[in-house]
């Protein structure tokens, strides 16, 4: 009787917190490029690469979101683009019962927290799949990248509303 009276009394409150739930996860958009090929395997030079990262949120329903991490890794040989690999890894992400900023957060840092190991196995997959040694992105900080993003905002609302006005009247 207290085991049925325990499970009854724990059952509403797991159903009114906070929810967090991953829907699907799924590749948005893919591209590999290696425009140089075959010359660019033979080029000895120490190849270069660059890193872009990029995020956007799009509320499906009241308690859905899309959320698409997107990567573009560039490697140039000797100013040559050696190859450029795109993914664009999506998920659709069940949130409910968040305040406005932990809804922001889970967003910005936990969403792609789940995201990101799909992309880089992708990512990976491809270039030694377009004839390039393996690689292996390195951990990202999903973190740090929002408490940077949310400082730049509030710097931007500080600065921002002079700036907008100088703009205006200088147009």
């Amino acid at each position: 009787m207290s085991d049925e009276t325990l499970n009854g009394g724990s059952a509403p409150a797991e159903t009114t917190g906070p929810s967090f739930s991953v829907e699907k996860i799924y590749i948005k958009d893919l591209s590999f490029e290696v425009p140089g090929a075959p010359a660019v395997f033979n080029e000895p030079n120490q190849p270069q690469l660059q890193m872009n990262l990029n995020q956007r949120v799009q509320r499906l329903a009241d308690n859905a979101y899309e959320v698409i991490l997107g990567i573009t890794l560039t490697c140039t040989v000797a100013e040559k683009t050696a190859y450029l690999a795109e993914v664009q890894q999506a998920g659709v992400f069940g949130l409910t019962g968040f305040d406005d900023a932990t809804l922001d957060g889970m967003l910005g840092i936990h969403c792609p927290n789940v995201l990101y190991p799909y992309a880089r196995q992708t990512i990976s997959d491809l270039i030694q799949a377009g004839g390039f040694p393996p690689f292996l992105l390195q951990p990202i900080n999903f973190e740090a990248l929002y408490a940077e993003g949310l400082r730049q905002r509030a710097a931007q609302q500080a600065g921002g509303g002079l700036a907008d006005a100088e703009t205006v009247g200088n147009a």
